[in-house]
């Protein structure tokens, strides 16, 4: 193996190790510690159960739903729980079949393998995963022309889990290939007051409950942005010199940082205001919208799109993106609240 092939292991993959020195200690550990998703949990944890019993390793995992959601966080959970070594790695930095098929040559038995944004392998690359997943072996054509010929290997037990934010990009013989699908949804703020207290307990915050109600109803349904806006509202406090934080240190901060009653951030009003003010409301098309905000599609599709779509505040139709009259109703009551440039 070249040089330019061992970059796989030193840029693109991470141990278990590495994944627990960079925790900032308010990822859960275990099944138990992980508040929300309870299907997805109590699937998981009948399958890592069997697969132990059986003294085998778990049938690969896709784990599919918006970002910020834990998807990362249940690889490494099932790995704890599965007593396995894991390595972390992301679809956009697997440019060759040569870098996957290092990494997958070189895995320790009984290791497993999370692959962030699987649906950004490139088709060439991904093919590789075919015998390996579905028969535990590399496939390596030697030679070129008459002369070429395919050699197998056998590869050592592991397990993938591969994440994405959009499952219906993956390709149909990939997909088929996992045993084990599931879906992350929005948690509920009655999930996210849990990760909110858990979150503050850990950062030794003084949090009290009428302020982790006011920032479980503004997180966008998302954990990862509620451990972010906690942290905010724990940097106001701090700096203003509050032992303790109550609502009015948390509506101060969330009003700072432009969070509305609702989650969304300047960038969604944004969103809505163009449909509105520009659209008379729609239908109008993404690319469209994405000009005007000076913004990708794909991150207006991928990171903000979802939430709206999903709180009814604009919907999508044949003809484009069309906002409703509960989305211009919220945006017409944060303006008059707060005002245009809120």
């Amino acid at each position: 193996m070249t040089d330019q092939d061992h970059v796989v292991f030193t840029e693109i993959a991470r141990t278990a190790d590495n994944f627990e020195s960079e925790r900032t200690d308010l990822r859960p550990r275990n099944f138990d510690e992980y508040p929300g998703q309870e299907r997805v949990v109590e699937n998981l944890k009948i399958y890592t159960q069997a697969a132990r019993l059986r003294g085998k390793m778990l049938d690969h995992v896709l784990l599919h739903g918006p970002p910020g959601l834990g998807k990362t966080t249940l690889a490494g959970i099932i790995a704890h729980t599965m007593e396995c070594s894991l390595k972390i790695t992301a679809g956009p930095v697997i440019e060759r079949p040569a870098d996957l098929m290092g990494l997958l040559a070189n895995l320790e038995s009984n290791t497993v393998l999370f692959i962030d944004e699987i649906h950004r392998l490139p088709s060439h690359v991904e093919e590789v995963l075919y015998s390996a997943m579905e028969d535990g072996r590399l496939d390596v054509m030697i030679g070129q022309g008459h002369s070429a010929r395919s050699v197998s290997f056998d590869l050592k037990p592991f397990t993938l889990i591969g994440a994405t934010t959009r499952a219906g990009a993956l390709s149909a013989p990939l997909r088929d290939r996992f045993g084990i699908v599931e879906h992350l949804d929005y948690y509920s703020p009655e999930s996210l007051g849990l990760i909110i207290r858990r979150s503050a307990r850990l950062l030794n915050l003084q949090l009290d409950e009428d302020a982790a109600l006011a920032l479980s109803g503004r997180c966008r349904g998302t954990p990862r942005i509620a451990n972010m806006l906690l942290r905010r509202v724990m940097d106001f406090a701090l700096v203003t010199g509050k032992q303790i934080v109550d609502t009015d240190v948390a509506q101060k901060a969330l009003f700072r940082l432009g969070v509305d009653t609702r989650g969304l951030a300047r960038m969604d009003r944004e969103f809505l205001r163009i449909m509105r003010d520009r659209h008379d409301g729609g239908p109008v098309g993404l690319e469209s919208i994405a000009a005007a905000l000076n913004e990708e599609k794909t991150t207006l599709e991928d990171v903000y799109e979802p939430y709206l779509v999903s709180v009814g505040y604009i919907n999508r139709t044949p003809r484009g993106r069309q906002l409703s009259a509960l989305g211009s109703s919220h945006l017409k009551e944060m303006e008059q609240k707060f005002g245009l440039n809120f």
